[in-house]
């Protein structure tokens, strides 16, 4: 036994950072965030490499709390989180540090570590709910209306608390309002359509880095695994999926005729946040599989993606997809990058996204032809939409300029960075997919266990099938 919580540092180094720089009012606070997220991504990293890794065991929270219960699920998603945030701050410079939050970012990580790290469901309730107010404070500092933010956000945070106390009532009728609740909340964070148009606005009006690291720790997808997936009817499932592959390709289909960068940039981003919630929704073990693998190749990918429209952004301003920029000769190592991490984001060969996006299409084919098909035509949009955008943006015509344009070394290590990361999981991605793997077999296992899916006393579910050993035989069987 530990002396030191260490999974509770992860949480609290962030918030201490925030009230460091709030104790202190110390101008220079990008090195005092940039330290704390540093300090806490490696600490993230270090728990998780050394950490065990059977999918029995997990990681209790001291202090007489027990509120930390960290399992092979979410074990992966705590560092990749930290490293999102980190990477973000730490190519934050130049000019877009007058304006960025710094001690907001520090406090929003801290919340979002802290939903990772627990699936206590009130203590989940309680920090997903406190995680949308910096962003709002951010948008009242820029002076910007937040009527749009308030209404989507109130919603969530509404069906999130009457759906968690419905939950805990016995009866048909209050566990199928809370049902309705709790999916209809999973919808609003995830920005599915109908409820998308808080991300376009935030993306309009927010920074671009506040607004990334908002959206990329898919925080609708966890509380989706955590708190409908394992009580949800077979309505309340087939609705998500429907709603998950329309939004997906929807949103991929917008992102193609998107003339501004960062309107382009939230809706691929949505189709792919969509596309993971696909994979939850076919609660196959190989479906699984294929969602989490995804959720890191997202995760790493559409960042690093972001980030570097971010840099370009920077230079040349908004950035207008109507036109032709022509800066491939100021910037060719941004446009490599530009063009490895969009590739990455649709499953290109040799990036972490291929196994993902096979995984996925082969789950989605066996479950149905439609659904498969539908999964295809969203992720060739997105190609489609991620190629325009680097012909407009480096391609078509000279751009003419004095200044000197090169990317800064902040802003190349946390690219390289992540492309080194994207380029060794598409070339070794065995150790991603028996982790992911197990963790979907451990879930469904749990969920069994607590007579989830219309389980039978018996151990068996209502096709005759079991859960387990038997599931590894047959990996596409539903658990329904």
């Amino acid at each position: 036994m530990n002396a030191i919580p260490w999974h509770e540092l992860v949480i609290g180094l962030p918030l201490l950072g925030f009230f460091w720089i709030r104790a202190k009012a110390s101008r220079d606070a990008r090195s005092v965030c940039l330290a704390f997220a540093g300090i806490t991504l490696a600490l993230a990293c270090g728990l998780y490499l050394g950490g065990p890794q059977s999918p029995a065991r997990s990681f209790e929270g001291w202090f007489g709390w027990n509120l930390i219960h960290i399992d092979q699920f979410s074990a992966p998603l705590i560092p990749l989180t930290a490293l999102i945030y980190f990477v973000t701050l730490l190519a934050t410079v130049g000019h877009k540090t007058q304006q960025f939050p710094f001690a907001g970012a520090l406090i929003s990580e801290s919340l979002t570590l802290g939903t990772l790290s627990t699936d206590t469901t009130w203590w989940m309730i309680l920090l997903v709910s406190l995680s949308v107010v910096p962003m709002w404070f951010e948008l009242k500092a820029r002076g910007c209306s937040t009527r749009v933010y308030e209404i989507h956000q109130a919603i969530f945070v509404g069906c999130l608390i009457l759906g968690g106390c419905l939950s805990e009532r016995i009866g048909t009728p209050a566990l199928n309002l809370s049902v309705i609740l709790l999916t209809l909340a999973v919808l609003v964070r995830s920005g599915a359509f109908p409820f998308h148009l808080w991300r376009i606005d935030m993306f309009e009006k927010a920074s671009f880095g506040s607004s990334i690291l908002m959206v990329s720790p898919m925080l609708g997808a966890y509380l989706c695994m955590r708190l409908v997936l394992p009580t949800e009817p077979d309505w309340a499932l087939h609705a998500i999926s429907f709603l998950s592959l329309a939004t997906s390709v929807y949103a991929s289909g917008m992102a193609l005729v998107q003339n501004d960068g960062r309107r382009f940039f939230c809706y691929l981003f949505l189709s792919h946040s969509s596309l993971v919630l696909v994979g939850l929704e076919l609660a196959t073990p190989i479906g699984l599989t294929a969602a989490l693998c995804m959720w890191l190749s997202v995760g790493l990918a559409l960042t690093s993606y972001g980030i570097t429209l971010r840099c370009i952004e920077a230079r040349v301003g908004r950035i207008d997809l109507n036109r032709y920029y022509g800066l491939y000769s100021h910037m060719p190592t941004m446009a490599a990058f530009f063009l490895l991490t969009g590739l990455a984001s649709v499953g290109f060969p040799c990036t972490i996204g291929f196994i993902a996006g096979e995984l996925l299409i082969e789950s989605a084919m066996n479950f149905s032809p439609w659904i498969g098909w539908i999964v295809v035509l969203a992720t060739a949009l997105n190609g489609i939409a991620v190629m325009r955008a680097y012909f407009r943006i480096f391609t078509g015509t000279k751009h003419p300029t004095t200044i000197p344009m090169r990317s800064q070394f902040e802003e190349r290590f946390a690219i390289v960075g992540l492309s080194l990361l994207i380029l060794a999981g598409g070339l070794y991605p065995q150790p991603e997919v028996e982790s992911s793997y197990k963790a979907a077999l451990h879930l469904l296992e749990d969920y069994h266990r607590a007579g989830d899916h219309g389980s039978k006393k018996d151990g068996s579910k209502k096709d005759g099938s079991v859960i387990g050993p038997a599931a590894e035989a047959s990996p596409d069987r539903r658990v329904h």
